[in-house]
């Protein structure tokens, strides 16, 4: 037990720190990417797979590791190139998204790093919108592009995004009506996903891409007079973000004595066992797993009947 909580111990260190652990990868050229340690599991030269048969081609295979069988899929396919063919001398990074864990095939990993969320910036305007960056930096002068995960696997298995029926009754989605939610997430499928989600529940939604663009919103509303914990339902935060990550926007929101009353629920696709100790540690009031649209349909419609009873 002591160990564990080293383990959290350390962890939380980074957390309100704008900070983040990357670890560096290559697919099929020179190319440099990288994701959040947060997600990785472990790291392992690519096992014996098993295809599939009516699989997505992104799935390599199926291999059984630690006792359980999960799918493999080829990132360098999965976001258009050709596919990895060195499989053998390859490696699988073990994730863990959305409570689903799966592997990540590529062609080399090169070492992790540790940077400020401050250096992490969205992907450039003339990108287009069928990329799969959600995010770039760069490392010893070389750019590192982080992968949409999100929008991959919700390519390779689509999730429902329907709520389904009783989960909001009729007289809380009339009071939905008049209440504003924000959203704020760096994926573009996730936000998409999110303010589908919320306008069925019947609330208004302002949708941003990162902290640093919320805390400037707020903080405008702020300087025009406005009362965020009054106007605003609630906001609905992803936790990984450029420029400024979700944790640091929740202690920054909490510093402001006039944001106290703003209610926070963090929604990630960051699985674990730490993710309790870090909402408690920043102050957030709620976190939610991505994604489940019956639950966050729920948490809503809880915050209203609470909003409506103050």
């Amino acid at each position: 037990m002591a160990g564990v909580m080293d383990s959290v111990n350390q962890r939380t260190q980074l957390v309100g720190q704008n900070r983040l652990e990357l670890l560096l990868f290559r697919l099929d050229g020179s190319q440099l990417y990288g994701i959040n340690v947060f997600k990785v599991k472990e790291v392992l030269q690519c096992p014996r797979l098993t295809v599939m048969p009516k699989s997505s081609p992104v799935v390599r295979g199926v291999a059984n590791i630690r006792g359980g069988t999960i799918p493999i899929l080829d990132l360098s396919l999965a976001t258009g190139r050709r596919g990895l063919r060195d499989i053998e001398n390859s490696f699988v990074i073990i994730t863990e998204y959305n409570t689903k864990v799966q592997g990540f095939l590529v062609h080399s990993v090169e070492r992790i790093v540790n940077m400020n969320w401050g250096e992490i910036h969205p992907p450039p305007k003339g990108t287009g919108r069928d990329h799969y960056l959600t995010a770039v930096t760069r490392v010893d002068k070389q750019l590192v592009e982080v992968i949409d995960v999100e929008k991959i696997l919700a390519e390779v298995a689509p999730t429902s995004e329907e709520i389904s029926e009783g989960v909001v009754d009729a007289d809380t989605q009339a009071r939905a009506i008049s209440k504003r939610v924000l959203v704020v997430d760096d994926s573009s499928v996730a936000r998409k996903q999110l303010v589908r989600c919320l306008e069925t529940v019947g609330v208004e939604v302002l949708a941003l891409n990162d902290g640093r663009q919320a805390l400037d919103y707020l903080q405008q509303m702020l300087d025009a007079g406005g009362k965020p914990g009054e106007e605003l339902l609630m906001v609905i935060s992803d936790i990984e973000m450029p420029e400024m990550d979700g944790y640091t926007l929740t202690a920054e929101i909490r510093h402001d004595p006039r944001l106290q009353d703003l209610h926070i629920l963090l929604h990630t696709s960051l699985s674990g066992v730490f993710n309790q100790a870090m909402v408690r540690k920043v102050g957030a009031d709620d976190f939610l797993a991505k994604f489940r649209p019956d639950d966050l349909a729920a948490r809503v419609a809880e915050r209203i009947r609470a909003f409506d009873a103050r």
